[in-house]
This record gives structure tokens, C-alpha cells and sequence, in this order.
């Protein structure tokens, strides 16, 4: 009921600013579902920030659930990362998605909204399971998947029992780095998109 600029808090990280989630949102799936324009409500909410250009990224972190709340997320998103995590099941939950986010695309709900790249997280490099999923999505997915792998991490587990991202709670740690390294990975992907999308001179 208030304007997402209201409820903007700074954080301790510079240039790093959060919109904090609530319980309410618990409910809020029944109010939204009932709501004019249910699946533009997120959308319409953005819309005043994004207009003064205050931000370069804003992301929006959803459960994993195909709900109203993440149905919002989608179809008021521009791109879609996508955390798989590298298990047998997640292989399956990904054909899920992608082909949510293909029906919101051609009903014209997310006209916008393309698949900005998959993630692979709790990569172990000692299980050949860990192996085999990703080398099924660089196969099916090569030009989608982030060379950046994110390790299973004990540091990784520990640091939201302590409400510190790992940049905080142990910057040295693997993880950590894999997280720079993806961040430099996905600002580099982003230029080179907008670079492409520019009109030629």
C-alpha cells in the first residue's frame, strides 16, 4: 500500500540498496490473484523508480515456486537469471520455467522478458553428478550457461544464519570468489548486450 521508493533502505554494502520482504507477502498471493491487472502488479509498482533512473540493476529475488508473487516477477523483468542447482531434479524444474517464461512471452504478459542466464550453483566438483548436469546444460543451453560455477560451501550456508552476504561474512572464501567472478562475468555479458543493441552511428 505504499510507494517501493518509501521503503527503499540503504545497506552497508555502497551503492547497494534493498526493498526488504515481509510476511505479509504471505498473504499477499490470495490479494494479488484478486487484484485488476494481477500479474502486472509488481510491474506497475516499478515503474515510478525505474522512471528516475536511480539504479543500473534492480533484482528481484524470487522462491522457488511458480506463484503469483514470482508470476509478478517475471513479467515485469527484463531478463531472467536462473539458479540450478546441480542436482538430477533440477533438470527437470528448468524445462519448467523456460517454458512458463515462453508462454508469458507469447501472450504478450512479458513481451520484454528473456532469459538472461542460468547459474550453476552447489557445484561439487568431486561428484560426477555435479559433472553431468553441467555438462547437459552446456549442451542443450551453451550460449545461456555462466562459465562462473558456485561451489557447495559450508562459509556459503553459514553467512545468512549470521544476515551478512558472503562479501561480508568471509570475502576470501571460494565462494565469495565465485560470486565476483560471476557478478564480472554478468556486467560483461550486459555490456556486451547493450553494445549490440545500440543503432549503428
Amino acid at each position: 500500500d505504499k510507494p517501493l521508493a518509501d521503503i527503499i533502505q540503504k545497506t552497508a554494502t555502497d551503492r547497494l540498496d534493498l526493498v526488504a520482504s515481509e510476511v505479509d507477502l504471505a498473504g499477499a498471493e490470495i490479494d494479488v490473484a484478486r487484484a485488476d491487472h494481477y500479474l502486472q502488479r509488481l510491474s506497475m509498482a516499478l515503474e515510478p523508480l525505474a522512471a528516475q533512473n536511480l539504479y543500473d540493476f534492480i533484482f528481484v529475488d524470487c522462491p522457488p515456486s511458480l506463484g503469483i508473487l514470482t508470476m509478478n516477477a517475471l513479467c515485469a523483468a527484463d531478463g531472467l537469471l536462473i539458479p540450478m542447482q546441480c542436482e538430477y531434479y533440477a533438470l527437470e524444474g528448468i524445462s519448467t520455467i523456460l517454458n512458463t517464461v515462453g508462454k508469458l512471452h507469447d501472450s504478450g504478459a512479458a513481451a520484454r522478458l528473456a532469459v538472461e542466464g542460468i547459474v550453476m550453483t552447489m557445484f561439487d566438483m568431486r561428484t560426477n553428478l555435479s559433472q553431468q548436469v553441467v555438462g547437459e546444460i552446456r549442451t542443450h543451453f551453451p550460449d545461456k550457461i555462466y562459465e562462473s560455477l558456485i561451489p557447495r560451501s559450508v562459509r556459503l550456508a553459514e553467512a545468512p544464519s549470521h544476515g551478512l552476504p558472503i562479501i561480508a561474512y568471509d570475502p576470501n572464501c571460494t565462494g565469495a570468489a565465485a560470486y565476483r567472478q560471476l557478478a564480472r562475468e554478468f556486467l560483461k555479458r550486459r555490456k556486451a548486450a547493450d553494445a549490440a543493441a545500440e543503432p549503428a552511428a
